[in-house]
């Protein structure tokens, strides 16, 4: 009984969080797990969130990302994606599942200075099933009350999405496509201004506006709608009354373009109908009318073929012999 078996473990090992040990022989597959404790650089997440069935992966690993962050990081669309691989469509559309679903809360601010900010409020329970914090547990201190959420204009709200496995009604439907159109119809910029002509004739301005329509045959990035062609109408308008072809203002429009796709065209061509906008033609003198031309006709006195008016039958030879056979007074 003195041998000792060095293959045996010195004592039973415990199992963590009182689990009884079980064997890897006796698992029937899945996942083992081989927990060690922490002491330090940890945080507690509970199951609802990373067992949750609504949310996406990605929605649930940046939620767990930003309870583990210290207060006062950054948790933005715009560091988010300084730090992952992921772009902002999909780390937006993540924080938004998880302000649906209550494990965030963005709430604007306004500071001292008078600068609006936003704040971030990560919650470690669900917005309903939310549980009150023990004073007593050092682990879970208690949260400080946030304070009122502010509600935010019409324009401001985005849609938030239906949660996964549910439909919306169509009238919500409709609802969350009208407020996407009129926000986006608010945060669009406004058209650069253009050069405005002296005298706007109906003339120059429609050949101005067919000289737009044509462009997208030089380019298919530069088809515009009405309302863009009827605001650039003016300055090429502008163009054409300063004697410039419009072959040489569509030349201008058309070449030199980026060669990324163009997000606002209308806004380039206003760009550059102002940018590059030519002086005013030199001043001309009018030119004097050409003389009269008379048609050829014959001489009554001797016939030779000359130019003048029909109230002259003679031509100059013949005026003059008979102007200065009056004045000698003889009979011609």
């Amino acid at each position: 009984m003195d041998t000792q078996n060095p293959s045996a473990p010195p004592r039973a090992r415990s199992a963590v969080g009182g689990n009884p040990p079980r064997s890897r022989h006796q698992h029937g597959g899945g996942v083992i797990h081989e927990n060690t404790r922490h002491t330090t650089r940890f945080v507690v997440i509970g199951n609802h969130l990373v067992q949750h069935p609504e949310l996406s992966l990605l929605a649930i690993g940046l939620g767990c990302h930003i309870q583990s962050l210290p207060t006062g990081a950054g948790a933005d669309i715009k560091s988010l994606t300084a730090r992952f691989p992921e772009g902002p469509t999909r780390i937006a559309a993540a924080l938004r599942e998880l302000e649906a679903h209550g494990y965030l809360r963005r709430e604007r601010h306004r500071t001292a200075a008078g600068r609006i900010v936003t704040r971030t409020v990560s919650c470690n329970q669900s917005g309903p099933h939310r549980e009150a914090a023990d004073p007593g547990c050092p682990d879970h201190p208690a949260r400080p009350a946030a304070p009122p959420r502010q509600p935010r204009p019409a324009a401001e709200r985005a849609p938030q999405p239906h949660p996964r496995g549910t439909h919306g009604t169509h009238g919500t439907h409709g609802t969350a496509t009208a407020t996407a159109t009129a926000t986006a119809t608010a945060t669009r910029k406004a058209l650069p201004a253009v050069p405005q002509p002296g005298l706007a004739a109906p003339a120059l301005l429609q050949e101005a506006t067919d000289l737009l329509a044509g462009l997208r045959r030089h380019d298919p990035r530069l088809l515009l709608s009405a309302t863009d062609t009827a605001h650039l109408a003016p300055g090429i308008a502008a163009w054409l009354e300063r004697d410039v072809p419009s072959t040489a203002v569509r030349h201008v429009l058309t070449t030199d373009l980026p060669d990324d796709p163009l997000r606002r065209p209308a806004a380039l061509l206003a760009h550059r109908l102002t940018a590059r906008l030519p002086p005013p033609p030199p001043f001309r003198a009018p030119a004097d009318p050409p003389a009269e031309w008379y048609r050829m006709r014959n001489c009554d006195g001797c016939d030779r073929g000359f130019r003048a008016p029909e109230t002259e039958s003679r031509c100059p030879g013949c005026r003059t012999e008979a102007s200065g056979d009056r004045a000698s007074g003889r009979t011609p």
